[in-house]
């Protein structure tokens, strides 16, 4: 009897606990949830010591992404090399060849040859690449010679570019809004006043257009001064003594033909102006003797002679 009391209570006893903790779970869970939804709800991850949990580092995909694409720069470039080279004539060559190779242009070229043995010769060229093959065109010339000097220098024009595609943009607006106004009708000098004004503003369109299409052209293509100097100086070569003498006799004669055509072309003035001459001459002995008229020569008397 005693044996079945006690199994009794133990039984109540399990019952009573399985019920309060179905009361708890059931009071812990939001109302507007039912049994399933809490069932598929995932479990939160286990907290580390200290009662923190952890949480997690990626990117919400929830939230919209607000990164705006940027716009490469707008360079301008430009580029100076100065190489110490055996050979100007060769380093040219070389240097036309590199810059037909990148697509380029030669601009201007000077060479300037010594006129003694003491100056080195030196050379200078103006080489236009596009602005993708500037780095690839200045290894190129670096390679020709010993590299003294190498400059690059870069411009941001991005806002300039944006200010004229701006105002352009504007100005062609505003003249189709000028073209609708003279299709319509009205009064001579109303149309004659917004003619006047769709000139002055395609006038405008012209110029910022031109200065539009200049600064995208110096932003396609690159500018690179190439300055090239000899390692030594060139030796003059001096000539042999018969060349010498036959120099100074074509000098000594060519400065006598220029001294008789001189005074034959001398002659040649005095004679188209002779009748001037003779004029003057005649006027010239009319003044003297007049003179000598009104002012006679003194005379000594001869008793002074005789003393």
């Amino acid at each position: 009897m005693n044996h079945s009391n006690k199994s009794f209570l133990k039984g109540a006893l399990l019952l009573s606990t399985l019920l309060g903790s179905l009361v708890l779970a059931s009071c812990g869970a939001p109302d507007n949830l039912d049994v399933s939804q809490q069932l598929a709800m995932p479990n939160p991850a286990a907290a580390p010591e200290g009662g923190k949990a952890e949480t997690s580092n990626a990117p919400d995909s929830s939230q919209p992404t607000n990164k705006v694409p940027q716009s490469s720069p707008q360079l301008v470039k430009t580029a100076e090399i100065s190489l110490l080279v055996n050979s100007i004539d060769e380093a040219l060559e070389e240097s036309s060849k590199i810059v037909q190779q990148q697509q380029g242009d030669v601009l201007g070229l000077q060479d300037d040859k010594p006129q003694n043995s003491n100056r080195r010769e030196t050379a200078s060229m103006q080489i236009r690449v596009p602005q993708n093959k500037l780095d690839p065109t200045l290894n190129a010339l670096a390679q020709l010679g010993i590299v003294q000097r190498r400059h690059l220098t870069a411009e941001d024009v991005s806002t300039q570019l944006v200010d004229f595609q701006a105002r352009l943009r504007n100005l062609r607006q505003t003249e189709s809004s000028l073209l609708k106004i003279m299709e319509r009708s009205g009064s001579i000098s109303d149309v004659l006043k917004v003619a006047q004004e769709l000139s002055n503003v395609r006038q405008s369109i012209e110029q910022i257009d031109a200065q539009l299409k200049s600064l995208t052209n110096r932003v396609a293509y690159s500018t690179i001064t190439l300055q090239l100097e000899a390692a030594v100086a060139t030796p003059t070569s001096r000539q042999p003594l018969g060349s010498r003498m036959g120099n100074t006799w074509n000098n000594a004669t060519q400065s006598v033909t220029d001294f008789t055509t001189n005074l034959v072309r001398l002659l040649i003035w005095l004679v188209a102006y002779s009748p001037y001459l003779v004029v003057l001459g005649v006027v010239s002995w009319l003044i003297y003797t007049q003179r000598k008229k009104h002012h006679p020569h003194p005379t000594i008397p001869s008793s002074k002679l005789e003393e």
